[in-house]
């Protein structure tokens, strides 16, 4: 008896919407990431995107433990000589809410085509409306 390889054209995607109010980052993270990857199918196939669609809502009310809203940074470079710039979470939660969990997601995603196809299918909104009512999501619980 072989293994089951699941094929592109076989892949059923659902979608899912989760509420991040008053949820750890990493621990819904790790979560969504799972989802994203298809890692929760019985037909899970890692060479084949199986993931499913995730919507997250309320995104400024996630948590962090500890002091790491003070502590933690996030930093970028603009290429240039003395270019690196960084931001707290906190100072990030007031400008972007939503890059926080996409950031946090897409680190727990391979690093390749595959990963970067399926960050494409999370949809995150700091507010607790979202445009995908014709999709008819399922209220994941994490």
């Amino acid at each position: 008896m072989s293994t089951y390889m699941a094929k592109n054209e076989e892949v059923e995607r659902n979608w899912y919407v989760v509420d991040a109010e008053d949820k750890t980052l990493g621990r819904i993270s790790s979560k969504i990431a799972q989802y994203l990857r298809g890692k929760h199918k019985p037909t899970f196939t890692p060479h084949v995107d199986m993931g499913d669609f995730v919507i997250v809502v309320n995104a400024e009310k996630i948590k962090l433990s500890g002091n790491k809203w003070d502590q933690k940074k996030y930093y970028r470079h603009s290429n240039y000589i003395g270019g690196i710039k960084e931001m707290t979470y906190k100072e990030l939660l007031a400008k972007d809410p939503e890059f926080i969990i996409e950031k946090a997601v897409k680190g727990m995603l391979p690093g390749n085509k595959l990963g970067r196809k399926m960050i494409k299918k999370l949809k995150v909104y700091s507010g607790d409306k979202h445009p995908h009512k014709a999709q008819k999501p399922v209220k994941l619980e994490l």
